[in-house]
């Protein structure tokens, strides 16, 4: 396919490529829209729904068989658009549950759980994606597929899914009215952290404390 680009007439919508790239470009548009903070009680609540969405695209890049590039080598981009606005803006957004505890690897016996961050993670996925786009827009749509399959499985797909799990995981402590113990000062600088303290450390998250203005709302 070239000169590809989103939306474009001559383009088949049933193509692996172009539904691929349709739902990689929504959520870039939705999650920057998010970081905007002009609707910050429906944060979470379209976070968990776009992060759902994203690895929809993701699991059918992994079952795809590998998608070789046309190239050797990846062609030279330029310098990546930062996202440090974007990752502080979910930092302060987020601030009351940005922090949680995440396993890399369920499959390695006994690996201790380490503390991350949603916004973080929102931002790592956004630079992921960017780089495929670019050079799905430049008409490198094999290039593009490629990129976002290797990192799929490298990177994008592992954190946004514990992104997925920690939302997922605010929303039905809320919904439940199951509140999460205190932080005690936990932070994603610390190196060593006991397994007691990493089990609830998203701080005092009360429903009706995060409830309100988080956009989530207890089961009645």
């Amino acid at each position: 396919m070239s000169d590809a680009t989103l939306h474009a007439t001559a383009q088949d919508p049933d193509d692996f490529a172009v539904q691929i790239a349709d739902q990689v470009e929504s959520f870039l548009v939705a999650v920057s829209e998010v970081a905007k903070g002009e609707d910050p009680d429906s944060a979470v609540p379209f976070l968990l729904l776009e992060v759902s969405q994203l690895l929809l695209a993701g699991g059918r890049l992994g079952a795809h068989e590998d998608i070789v590039p046309d190239e050797r080598y990846e062609p030279d981009l330029g310098p990546e658009p930062d996202v440090d606005e974007l990752r502080e803006r979910f930092a302060v957004m987020l601030e009351p549950i940005d922090v949680y505890s995440e396993v890399f690897d369920p499959y390695e016996p006994r690996k201790a759980p380490v503390p991350a961050r949603i916004s973080d993670d929102l931002a790592d996925l956004i630079t992921d994606l960017r780089h495929g786009m670019a050079h799905y827009r430049a008409g490198r749509t094999t290039e593009a597929l490629w990129w976002w399959q290797f990192s799929y499985f490298s990177n994008w797909g592992s954190t946004a899914s514990a992104t997925l799990r920690a939302l997922q995981s605010v929303v039905a402590h809320v919904r439940l009215n199951q509140p999460l113990a205190e932080l005690d000062g936990l932070d994603t600088d610390q190196s060593v952290i006991g397994d007691e303290t990493l089990e609830f450390e998203a701080g005092r998250v009360m429903a009706e404390e995060i409830g309100e203005p988080l956009g989530i709302r207890p089961v009645k």
